[in-house]
């Protein structure tokens, strides 16, 4: 893409905000993380060399030369790489590790859960259940996991989804929340001291569903690992299931049905922001298919920034895939800034027009009439919704010799507040 025109309006000018507090990381991961992020900086460095040398060669021939194009995109896959390299190390080094804080406490529940996996002894599981008014599950459908290990895989499907990241998150305990919502903000009036006070008329209330549906994952362990002393069965456990639940649900938080799953920000009507209304998802067109428009892309970011209303837009976030993410870091605005910028630090994001940039693989990528970047408050504009309870059934019979764990938890969404979240749309209208 060529350079950028931009607009006259005054740019959005909010900071990148600042990570959520981490804990102090050993040394080793420490440096790791430290030589991550210098590659990531110095491949970022090489990039912009590269991509201002092929918008000279554009502003001087015809048309854009093969060698360098080819450069540019072999370079932002390097960044991307980078990135991905500096994120693994970043999520290795926060997730619990045996023998600590988290999994080191003794009870008597993660007692009689070890006992049933390793052995299959469901004696203890059933007397605590039983004593909790929660037996019922029963064999048929396994034992609740214990609250350490619940809260471990809540925060590492935290860090892994980047929706649950960014969402509002209720725990529930029914498999419905039902949710009220003044659609037309509350009725007020002005009036003097001494004045009569009329009754205000009756807000406008639309009821918000959201069901529950049940997720699940089977990982298998083999006789040798269950008899293994030195193996944290809580942190097996967590490390199995996070992935898969974290994969599934970030699907679903983007483009589920609302069948059996979660319903997704995409799934919703999607109008144009001119004619939005409550209950539909406002989009801006960048009026170019499959593209931004070559002389004026930032006035679309621009336009979709300023779509959303000031209470909304000063939490706003940036939600686009990997593969947008590479495009939209070649852009640079009229004086030669590059509208994306990386992060100050390793624990933070990068940021596009001063809002941080989040990575969704299930946005879709740019093509025609695609809506392949979000931006708003997703905490005020997406609810996830978790059922308390993760329940694990012991099954050392279907996969002999290998032992099964059929592991599930039930999780819903959808959105809440659909003036927080608008979409950029790669069409012509």
């Amino acid at each position: 893409m060529t350079k950028l025109k931009s607009r006259k309006r005054a740019p959005a000018t909010k900071a990148a905000p600042a990570a959520a507090p981490v804990k102090p990381l050993p040394a080793s991961h420490a440096q790791d993380v430290a030589e991550a992020f210098d590659d990531f900086m110095r491949a970022f460095e090489a990039f912009k060399q590269a991509n201002d040398e092929r918008l000279r060669e554009l502003e001087t021939q015809l048309g854009e030369d093969a060698v360098s194009a080819d450069k540019v995109d072999r370079i932002n896959d390097a960044v991307d790489e980078q990135k991905r390299v500096l994120e693994r190390l970043i999520a290795k080094a926060s997730r619990p590790g045996a023998g600590g804080a988290l999994f080191g406490a003794s009870g008597e529940h993660k007692a009689a859960f070890e006992r049933y996996v390793r052995k299959g002894d469901e004696n203890g599981l059933r007397r605590l259940e039983g004593k909790a008014m929660s037996y019922g599950s029963g064999p048929d459908g396994g034992f609740l996991v214990p609250p350490e290990t619940e809260t471990a895989i809540a925060g590492r499907l935290r860090d892994l989804s980047p929706i649950r990241a960014l969402a509002t998150v209720r725990q529930v305990t029914g498999a419905v929340l039902k949710k009220p919502f003044a659609t037309n903000g509350p009725e007020v009036g002005w009036v003097g001291e001494t004045d009569a006070r009329p009754q205000t008329d009756t807000a406008t209330l639309a009821e918000l569903s959201f069901p529950t549906a049940e997720i699940y994952a089977m990982p298998a362990a083999t006789a040798m690992l269950l008899e293994d002393s030195a193996v944290d069965i809580d942190q097996w456990i967590t490390a199995e299931v996070e992935a898969a639940f974290a994969e599934q649900e970030g699907a679903a938080f983007i483009a589920g049905n609302g069948t059996n799953k979660p319903r997704g920000l995409l799934d919703y009507t999607k109008v144009d922001e001119t004619s939005w209304s409550w209950g539909n998802i406002g989009y801006i067109a960048t009026g170019t298919d499959a593209d931004l428009p070559a002389d004026d892309a930032a006035g679309v970011l621009l336009d979709t920034v300023y779509a959303l209303k000031a209470g909304y837009r000063q939490n706003g976030n940036w939600l686009m895939s990997r593969k947008t993410q590479a495009a939209i870091r070649k852009l640079k605005d009229t004086d030669g800034n590059y509208i994306w910028q990386p992060p100050a630090t390793a624990d933070q994001k990068p940021s596009l027009m001063g809002f941080a940039v989040h990575e969704a693989e299930d946005m879709p990528v740019i093509g025609s009439d695609s809506f392949s970047i979000a931006f708003g408050d997703f905490a005020r504009g997406y609810l996830v919704v978790d059922r308390r309870g993760i329940s694990v059934l012991r099954d050392p019979y279907s996969a002999k010799p290998y032992v099964l764990f059929y592991t599930t938890k039930r999780v819903g969404g959808g959105v809440q507040d659909f003036d927080a979240i608008k979409l950029v749309k790669f069409g012509v209208s």
